[in-house]
């Protein structure tokens, strides 16, 4: 589904099927690659969320065995790649900082393997899980006072929850303008979604969009995609208009009720800064995420494998910039 959502805004898809073997253990898995040209007739490769390797499969062999998976890919691959960008789902640390031994250890086999850390990210690596296991009651328990007060709140002043689809769309992407303004964010065209409710929308258990209203104010909006145990809140808008009534809580308090029902165990509210810091651009996303309980989730992050060093260095420093520019103008409008 990704692929073919993806490939719609200029890359290229494939899908490979790897074999993995340790000990007596093997066994095959999913890959998917998006590849797009930059400039100069240069084109790079992005694995998304992968390798997932086996469960059976040691912790300490995966960068190296993530190598490999580049080495054997670069003959499918455009000649001018410069490099393979993954983006492992693994786990590095639970809960605490994200710098732990385990981690640490993570950073050197990635460095020792042949990669290089990433001047930027993609998806975002720390995150906060809630486990849907528990009951109602107890996710409820296991959020700050003040998050409980203000889904109680939302109710209380009529705020009014529903769940809708693409023939909403336009609604949501008039609240993400506003967002992206106020917050200095960038967003993708109006096309970018609506393509992505198209593709994978018209099954009523995937991709969810919930928008929030006072009387006749649109308050807020967020889009969630179900992917089998899991629930993702994907995108995020609100208004400047009644954020009092705090709209934005009772979308979470309804899109993890109804994941909940549909026999989803998680729901990942996706991005977090990596650690709680009040200079961060995005230091209130970080107090919002944590203040539902939960468990804060650090992940590998970005390593790029490269095939063309002078080149992707260029091309990292230029990433590098960019960044800084992007965080700039975040900073700004705070």
């Amino acid at each position: 589904m990704w692929g073919e959502f993806k490939s719609r805004f200029g890359w290229k898809t494939c899908a490979f099927l790897i074999e993995l073997s340790f000990g007596n253990n093997t066994e095959k898995f999913p890959l998917l690659t998006l590849s797009r040209r930059i400039a100069l007739g240069l084109s790079l490769t992005y694995i998304p969320w992968g390798p997932e390797f086996p469960a059976f499969f040691p912790k300490e062999e995966r960068e190296t065995a993530a190598a490999q998976i580049a080495k054997n890919l670069k003959p499918f691959l455009s000649r001018n790649t410069m490099f393979v960008r993954f983006e492992p789902p693994w786990e590095n640390s639970v809960q605490g900082t994200k710098h732990t031994d385990e981690g640490i250890a993570s950073e050197k086999r990635f460095l020792k393997a042949g990669f290089k850390k990433s001047t930027v990210t993609v998806q975002p690596p720390d995150t906060v899980i809630i486990n849907l296991n528990n009951s109602s009651d107890e996710i409820l328990a296991q959020m700050k006072p003040k998050w409980r007060y203000n889904i109680l709140l939302a109710e209380k002043k009529g705020v009014k929850v529903k769940k809708s689809g693409i023939e909403e769309i336009e609604l949501f992407y008039s609240l993400l303008k506003e967002t992206a303004i106020r917050d200095g964010i960038a967003v993708h065209s109006i096309e970018y979604y609506k393509t992505l409710f198209e593709i994978c929308g018209n099954d009523n258990e995937k991709l969810h969009l919930y928008t929030a209203s006072h009387e006749e104010d649109l308050l807020a909006a967020i889009v969630v995609l179900l992917r089998g145990k899991n629930a993702v809140y994907l995108y995020g808008a609100s208004s400047n208009n009644k954020r009092n009534l705090m709209a934005p809580y009772a979308l979470q308090w309804k899109a993890m009720k109804d994941a909940k029902e549909a026999g989803c165990e998680n729901y990942d509210l996706f991005g977090i800064p990596a650690n709680e810091d009040p200079s961060h651009p995005m230091a209130g996303l970080y107090r919002f995420k944590t203040g539902f309980g939960g468990q804060i989730i650090h992940r590998a992050g970005t390593w790029d494998f490269p095939y063309r060093k002078f080149v992707f260095c260029l091309f990292s420093a230029a990433e590098k910039i960019r960044k800084k520019i992007m965080n700039l103008k975040k900073r700004n409008n705070r």
